[in-house]
């Protein structure tokens, strides 16, 4: 396969630089965070990758250009972003998109009417909003799957399935889909295996050694990790696929501002310390929880009661900073949320600030209220975005809150 990594720069300003900034780069996941895909800028030698704020560029004649030809198509900012990520996944091409649900629907740009598509019961809203809302008036069919069975997963395949999409751990009952077992079934049915990574990260989970053919993140989650951009980030490993991953990003054009892929090139550069961190912290809060709670009100990986936590302790690196308390009615939940004051109550997830939300209202306020019925979700929970804050003073935050409840 070609590698979309050339390792040599030239310009008329400096002789051609050859550098292990791409995918021979040597060293851990901390090293390529901070160095992989970036080069020094060949024109002053910049360390820091250039916000490149332009819409076209200037070519010496019909067909010769320095590989640029218009902004949507490609942008210097934007791939540094897309080329650092793929490396983390341990990709070979990356591809960067205006928002999360942007990157995943230009994955769905893939397919065409009439074929299937096997998805994981407990994604997230906007997915389930995406698919159920527009896609399948498109003439796309969608059938919701409890991942944890595998064989009911292979159940659900038929002679026109394309895909089968899951996210692990899910978006909010922290459910862990096993990614080998669902590689197996998709290969058998010559069908794609698209995962959503945002909250593990490349940091902790790795889907592409594990069988999957499509890795995407909402970038504005852990990938920034600073709250103030909007972005998505779908990563492969085959040249045809990306190709026509490449052919959808600039037909349609769901591209990021060149600001926005510079704000999670940023973030990027901490990621491995943040999520290190927000791992620490939602032990830590995992633990005081459920003393505090018991096990029947504390949904998180890293504990041992969870039903996929040898899973999770296998497929996994890091239990990372993410869980739902369930607090059984939605008075306590409301009460709940209106007491914290260092966690936040908002949209989103993996900043640097702890937030916290109302699945039922919040993430999945468009899913019918049977079927959140049906994945277990209900108006008694709430769920944590743990950040890198003292865990001291969550817990005392938590605490407080919890007070009579």
């Amino acid at each position: 396969m070609r590698s979309s990594f050339p390792r040599t720069i030239a310009s008329d300003h400096t002789e051609p630089m050859t550098r292990i900034y791409d995918d021979d780069l040597a060293g851990g996941m901390a090293t390529r965070a901070i160095h992989a895909g970036q080069r020094p800028d060949p024109v002053s030698g910049a360390i820091m990758t250039p916000l490149y704020l332009t819409s076209t560029y200037v070519q010496e004649s019909i067909g010769v250009n320095k590989g640029y030809e218009y902004a949507r198509g490609k942008n210097p900012t934007r791939q540094a972003l897309e080329r650092n990520v793929a490396i983390l996944e341990g990709g070979r091409h990356g591809f960067a998109f205006g928002s999360g649900m942007g990157c995943l629907d230009s994955i769905m740009k893939l397919f065409r009417a009439g074929d299937h598509i096997v998805c994981g019961e407990n994604v997230y809203g906007g997915t389930f909003r995406l698919f159920d809302k527009i896609l399948r008036h498109f003439g796309l069919s969608f059938t919701y799957v409890d991942t944890d069975d595998p064989q009911r997963v292979a159940d659900a395949m038929t002679p026109a399935t394309r895909a089968l999409l899951v996210e692990t751990p899910t978006n909010p009952l922290m459910r862990l889909t096993d990614l080998a077992a669902m590689s197996d079934i998709a290969k058998r049915h010559q069908a794609l295996l698209i995962v959503d990574n945002t909250f593990a990260t490349p940091i902790f989970q790795r889907p592409l050694e594990l069988g999957a053919d499509i890795v995407w993140h909402s970038t504005t989650k852990y990938i920034n990790g600073h709250s103030d951009m909007i972005g998505g980030l779908a990563v492969v490993l085959e040249d045809e696929l990306a190709d026509r991953l490449q052919l959808i990003l600039n037909a349609a054009g769901a591209v990021p501002g060149p600001f926005d892929a510079w704000l999670a090139l940023r973030g990027t550069k901490t990621l491995p310390l943040r999520m290190k961190q927000h791992d620490l912290n939602g032990r830590a809060i995992g633990a005081w929880l459920l003393q505090r709670l018991g096990e029947d009100r504390v949904i998180y990986p890293g504990l041992a009661h969870h039903p996929h936590h040898a899973l999770a302790s296998r497929q996994m690196s890091g239990f990372g900073g993410m869980m739902t308390l369930d607090l059984k009615t939605i008075d306590n939940a409301r009460k709940f949320l209106e007491r914290v004051r260092v966690f936040s109550l908002a949209e989103s997830l993996g900043g640097v600030e702890s937030l916290t939300n109302h699945p039922y209202t919040m993430t999945h306020g468009s899913v019918p209220a049977d079927i959140k019925d049906a994945m277990g979700l209900n108006d008694g929970m709430v769920r944590l975005s743990c950040g890198i804050e003292d865990a001291e003073d969550l817990i005392a935050d938590l605490d407080g809150a919890l007070e009579g409840i």
